[in-house]
């Protein structure tokens, strides 16, 4: 079998190194740097205004209530999104997993479609659903008798409706990683384990669960950073408010830097939520090596 050397190596993965370091390391170092100076709109038109103000943005950005705001919204988002969307996966992939289940191939897809679908359109359907006088919750609730809700315009309710929107609209492609992780498991585990007279429950606590974890410990990493990321359904559904109960940290960095052209005061945004995103996913690494040992 011929050997390649590293030099090799390198030259077929040159094409792909350059344009990642082209597109991607390249851009961040200069928001890195631009992080500590004062761009703005001013600075654009003529780059001798701009002037390197060093820790400021990360002062005034410490000090500023709005960014505190977006920061509990954005937990507030995470540590609820996260777990029902990999609750939500892992239920349908196990129901789909089901030797009895028919039609399997039209679920796959049903489920699958909302990934897929433009968020715009969807979001449409979701106000529809979500509108105080005629929206379908509100008319079950009127059925039970229990007074209309204004989800999308009550500081309590809109973050909870926007949670349950992203999760129905995102969880069809973790439920697809886990139908792979799920039919990867070897089936005498299974059969050994219907010998010895396990339950259902024993089976997926002591079989299932264990051959998983590689599988959930990305699916938990991955909808860990994207549910840090959400921006695009609060900004198309409540811009978000009301009173700011809906806006994200991502969606207040477009803002400082898009609509009030503080691009330096963004550019910190971005990097204080890049360590927060960071450090979380090395808890869960490190969590991953526990587990493992």
């Amino acid at each position: 079998m011929k050997q390649y050397s590293n030099r090799h190596i390198f030259f077929f993965l040159s094409p792909a190194l350059s344009a990642i370091f082209i597109f991607f390391f390249i851009p961040v170092i200069i928001a890195f740097i631009l992080s500590f100076t004062d761009f703005d709109i001013y600075s654009l038109a003529e780059f001798s205004r701009l002037r390197f103000v060093g820790f400021t943005n990360y002062r005034i950005l410490l000090a500023d209530n709005i960014f505190w705001q977006a920061l509990l919204n954005t937990f507030y988002f995470v540590f609820l999104a996260t777990p029902l969307s990999i609750g939500a996966s892992l239920s349908m992939a196990l129901l789909i997993n089901l030797r009895l289940l028919k039609f399997k191939s039209f679920f796959r897809l049903s489920f699958f479609i909302p990934v897929i679908t433009t968020l715009v359109a969807v979001a449409i359907v979701w106000r529809f659903i979500y509108n105080p006088r005629f929206g379908l919750i509100n008319y079950f609730l009127s059925l039970i008798h229990l007074p209309a809700v204004d989800w999308l315009g009550d500081p309590f309710w809109a973050m909870p409706a926007i949670i349950l929107m992203s999760v129905w609209k995102s969880f069809g492609y973790n439920m697809i990683i886990f139908l792979a992780g799920l039919q990867s498991i070897p089936e005498n585990l299974y059969e050994a384990a219907n010998v010895e007279g396990a339950s259902s429950w024993q089976t997926f606590r002591y079989v299932t669960l264990p051959m998983l974890r590689p599988t959930m410990v990305f699916v938990g990493l991955m909808t860990l950073i994207g549910s840090f990321q959400i921006f695009a359904e609060p900004y198309i559904m409540t811009q978000g408010g009301p009173l700011n109960k809906t806006l994200t940290i991502v969606q207040y960095m477009y803002e400082s830097g898009f609509r009030w052209w503080r691009m330096g005061y963004s550019a910190a945004l971005a990097f204080i939520l890049f360590t927060i995103i960071l450090l979380f996913t090395l808890v869960q690494l490190q969590i991953r090596k526990r587990l493992s040992a």
